[in-house]
């Protein structure tokens, strides 16, 4: 009994001691080979969908999308299950709580479109039956360690940044759910075709990404948003090389199209600006 306890950080006092439960370490090692396949098929084999995945998705700028996030997602459950300190971690899981409950919901209005005879439709059925309930539980559990202690040895996030962050959790958050339940309004202006499916599954990375900035915002611990900052590296690295791949799928008569590159560009060199600087002490709150 005691070593299950343990296992779940049970226990009516937890230990503040930041650690990273073995329950959270074994989630990582688990969803990565997940995550990894995913990736290979969707970002690899954009054009295969209809062999090898849950459900054929057309252009092929969808699943390469999809396939950046999931292959940030490993890299990501790679650090999960090798970090040191929780906080480290701690606030991409409810983001990633917002994406699996999104990915859930979407299979259930939209079961008709998936393939109900491939194994990978089995496979992504239960990882989003179970990942709803699974994600939040492990995080409450491991949250309960973290003592989010301010002492005079830690790195600060500048307040002007972090109310940056906040404002950008909250809008992307804010736009993802009323999209979610309304999607029509992004099928008729996405960059490239989307259908009331394939629109909800992408709005599920949007508020993966609002929710965690939004939490980096209200932290100021500069370790808490160092790993944040690096999945959105490379997932918008990710994104613009899958772009590069699938230029044809773009609507470039739309004006959104341009202004999402822009977007896109403009936080990636914005991130990688701010991540520099707090590496090498050039920016300190």
């Amino acid at each position: 009994m005691a070593g299950v306890k343990q296992f779940f950080g049970l226990g009516a006092q937890p230990t503040k001691d930041d650690r990273v439960l073995p329950v959270t370490r074994w989630l990582g090692r688990v969803i990565i080979p997940i995550l990894a396949v995913a990736f290979v098929i969707l970002f690899g084999l954009p054009d295969r969908t209809e062999e090898l995945f849950a459900w054929t998705i057309q252009p092929n700028m969808t699943p390469i999308f999809m396939g950046a996030g999931y292959g940030t997602g490993a890299y990501f459950f790679y650090r999960v299950a090798t970090v040191d300190k929780f906080h480290r971690v701690g606030h991409v899981f409810p983001g990633i709580t917002g994406f699996v409950w999104f990915m859930g919901i979407a299979t259930y209005l939209h079961w008709g479109n998936f393939n109900h005879e491939h194994v990978s439709f089995y496979a992504w059925a239960f990882l989003y039956v179970v990942s709803p309930v699974l994600v939040p539980a492990v995080w409450y559990l491991n949250r309960r360690t973290d003592p989010k202690e301010l002492g005079p040895d830690i790195v600060r996030i500048p307040r002007r940044i972090r109310r940056i962050s906040a404002v950008t959790g909250i809008g992307l958050t804010v736009m993802s759910i009323v999209l979610f339940i309304e999607p029509q309004p992004l099928i008729d202006h996405w960059p490239w075709a989307v259908s009331p499916l394939t629109s909800r599954i992408l709005l599920g990375w949007f508020v993966l990404f609002g929710l965690s900035n939004l939490l980096v915002g209200l932290d100021e611990r500069w370790a808490a948003a160092r790993i944040v900052a690096e999945t959105q590296l490379i997932a918008f690295a990710l994104f613009l090389i899958g772009a590069a791949r699938t230029w044809g799928d773009f609507d470039m008569d739309n004006p959104v199209t341009w202004a999402f590159f822009a977007l896109f560009i403009l936080y990636l060199i914005a991130v990688a600006g701010v991540y520099y600087a707090m590496e090498t002490g050039r920016l300190r709150g």
